[in-house]
């Protein structure tokens, strides 16, 4: 593997041909900031904040596109970088509500974050125009305000690069270029299969999920890593807990299997948790009606029947559907019991196909 060495900020670094200097700064703790990157999606140096001095280049380059090689001397925090980000972060803010107190996304929001490191407070750029665009909440999942979209495009290459769908897209020219699908329409009206793969991408409260509104500021929640019970590709994402009850899930980069990348099923399907139509307790059938039981008198019932129709009927009269909801360990319990028990081997997986 080619290596090259660089110098960022007065430190050496040496990393494989091909990576970025905002990767190469990574690697020393050095954070530079971006709205535009996402290390789970393709590069296109777009909002320009992270931009970096390099010595023998005259401009400023973006650090996201820009590969390092040899010899390179980088800086990343003199006086005219800072003030380059705060101009760019002056013109993000000159046309995006500054209704952080009741925005969604407080606390999570990057442009929030990065307008409060650079002390950027408000806008010098006076526009006689501004966005009205209404609240897009026709679907159950995702709530589009566009009027804080800061033109990133984050969300439609999660589309594409993630999810593969190629839903959105921009739309228009210039002042009135907004994110949207084909048509202009909402996603309800479009193909969206809801993933919440854009929503786990988006740096601002542009895209939120529905069903957390609300429910309660990013820093009150308790983040506590599960897997996914849908099927068995076992897809790790974050359930948001606050009071002691399931708000909502969020996606957790650091999840081997999956990253950000999540499901409809996985993202938006956690409400069954505190449904009152869960059952509690065992219910067993006596004269037409279920009848709550304990759990020693379920399995009496359980075994009791099954000896019935097995001595009746025969062991090939049973058969067995498992699920990839369950652990291999019952999986494997499943059909040793199904071959050990009953005698037969008519036993399935709902993944198999």
């Amino acid at each position: 593997m080619e290596l090259v060495k660089l110098t960022i900020d007065g430190q050496e670094v040496q990393v494989p041909a091909g990576t970025t200097v905002l990767e190469a700064a990574e690697q020393l703790g050095i954070h530079i900031p971006r709205l535009c990157h996402d290390p789970d999606l393709t590069a296109v140096g777009a909002c320009r904040l992270c931009v970096v001095e390099i010595e023998g280049m005259r401009n400023l380059p973006a650090s996201c596109v820009t590969m390092a090689t040899d010899g390179m001397v980088v800086r990343t925090d003199t006086p005219q970088i800072i003030e380059a980000r705060k101009t760019i972060l002056e013109l993000l803010i000159a046309n995006h509500p500054l209704d952080c107190l009741s925005c969604e996304k407080l606390g999570d929001c990057k442009l929030a974050e990065y307008c409060y490191q650079y002390g950027v407070k408000e806008s010098p750029f006076i526009n006689p125009e501004t966005h009205s665009y209404e609240l897009e909440d026709n679907n159950p999942f995702i709530i589009r305000d566009l009027n804080k979209c800061i033109l990133c495009g984050r969300c439609i290459r999660a589309c594409a690069e993630m999810t593969c769908n190629d839903i959105i897209d921009f739309s228009y020219r210039g002042f009135k270029t907004k994110v949207g699908p084909f048509g202009d329409t909402t996603l309800a009206e479009s193909d969206c299969v809801y993933c919440g793969n854009c929503v786990a991408v988006c740096p601002t409260g542009a895209l939120t999920e529905k069903q957390m509104q609300g429910k309660g500021r990013r820093w009150e929640y308790q983040r506590v890593t599960t897997t996914c019970p849908f099927c068995g590709t076992g897809c790790n994402f974050d359930l948001m807990v606050k009071d002691g009850k399931i708000a909502g899930v969020t996606s957790n980069p650091e999840s081997v299997v999956n990253g950000k990348q999540l499901c409809i099923k996985g993202r938006f399907g956690w409400d069954f948790v505190h449904s009152d139509k869960r059952l509690a307790t065992p219910l067993v059938k006596v004269d037409g009606k279920f009848v709550p039981v304990s759990w020693d008198e379920a399995f009496n019932t359980i075994a009791e029947r099954l000896g019935e129709i097995k001595e009746k009927y025969g062991g090939k009269a049973f058969a067995a559907l498992s699920s990839a909801r369950c652990t291999n360990e019952e999986n494997y319990l499943v059909q040793k019991f199904v071959r050990a028990v009953m005698g037969t081997n008519n036993v399935d997986h709902c993944a198999r196909t």
